[in-house]
């Protein structure tokens, strides 16, 4: 089979895999498996809120999976997600909370531009500094996280402070919201999904159209034969980072336009760092990540249901570390799948 149909098989009979080894869990738990990814399903699907919940936790999960995957097909590993999606917030809150009296046209590009910005400035930083002096970007971009998590935690407690009770920042204007497109109760659904899976679309020209894209992926296969073959390597890594940290940056802007219309100190919540898993799970391609995103974000938002019929939702967090370690050990399913074509 091609490389290409493997990439789909694998992380497909992964999640297989992963429901039945959770499922036997469920069993010794003493609860029916069957019951409980039926409570699954329906909360993460099972109405309109539902539905839009699971969206909402979609689209940031889309631009921080993009980030990462894009270092990784650069041969980066860009483990600084995180902090690029809160210095992108940072940046998205201080312009937004000056656009007041900007039309909408003009103060929501700009302000999702500021959060671009920022994410793309933070992990330039990791880019610069593994050009020139050959740092490796594992151990920048995890000190810039928290670096990154320390600034925000004394911007919202300090300048940026507003009110009491939990840190956070004045609102942005009005004009710089995403209007919503769908209400179901208190939830709003905007266009931040449109904005994610556009941004997904954009990659994968970026990566399979344009000769830059040529450039990323022949450094990421060997960067010494693309150095041979005329490549900038220094260059390409740079700016490899900076949209890397462009897309988390983005991320950030979207959840404080979109959805808290703040910047709260939790804002993040460890979403960079799912960006990793969904890269890995959807094997580093654009439309792949959108599917990958959309499966944790249905396992999050499913997995509160799941607790009404008595199964932990942590169950979850099983599903996901056996996806990923299946995906990231893909000879084994390779292997299983081989064994049962031979004996047909």
């Amino acid at each position: 089979m091609s490389s290409r149909v493997w990439a789909f098989l694998v992380p497909f009979f992964s999640v297989i895999i992963a429901l039945l080894v959770a499922a036997v869990v469920i069993i010794a738990i003493g609860q029916n498996p069957f019951i409980a990814y039926k409570a699954m399903i329906e909360g993460a699907f099972g109405n309109l809120q539902a539905l839009a919940d699971t969206i909402i936790k979609t689209t940031p999960l889309i631009l921080t999976g993009l980030s990462v995957g894009f270092g990784f097909r650069a041969g980066l590993f860009n483990i600084g997600a995180e902090g690029q999606m809160i210095i992108g917030a940072i940046f998205a809150t201080v312009v937004g909370i000056n656009m007041r009296g900007i039309p909408p046209t003009l103060a929501i590009p700009v302000t999702m531009l500021a959060g671009m910005i920022g994410g793309a400035l933070w992990a330039a930083i990791s880019g610069y500094l593994k050009a020139k002096t050959g740092a490796h970007e594992v151990v920048t971009t995890i000190m810039l996280n928290w670096i990154a998590t320390y600034i925000s935690s004394y911007l919202i407690t300090g300048p940026l402070a507003v009110g009491s009770g939990t840190p956070k920042s004045p609102e942005i204007a009005p004009s710089a919201k995403l209007p919503p497109i769908v209400t179901v109760g208190a939830l709003e659904m905007t266009s931040g999904i449109a904005i994610s899976i556009i941004a997904a679309i954009v990659m994968y020209i970026i990566l399979e159209k344009t000769k830059t894209g040529y450039e990323v992926k022949a450094t990421g296969f060997n960067p010494y034969a693309a150095e041979y073959g005329g490549i900038n390597i220094s260059k390409n890594i740079v700016m490899c980072m900076a949209i890397s940290g462009a897309l988390a940056g983005l991320a950030g802007a979207l959840e404080v336009m979109g959805l808290h219309h703040r910047f709260l100190g939790t804002l993040s919540g460890g979403k960079g760092f799912d960006g990793i898993s969904i890269a890995l799970i959807g094997q580093n391609h654009p439309i792949g990540i959108i599917f990958a995103s959309f499966l944790i974000a249905s396992l999050r938002t499913g997995s509160s249901n799941m607790q009404f019929v008595g199964v932990p939702k942590h169950i979850v967090t099983i599903i996901q570390g056996i996806v990923i370690f299946l995906v990231a050990a893909d000879r084994i399913v390779k292997t299983l799948l081989k064994a049962k074509k031979v004996r047909k």
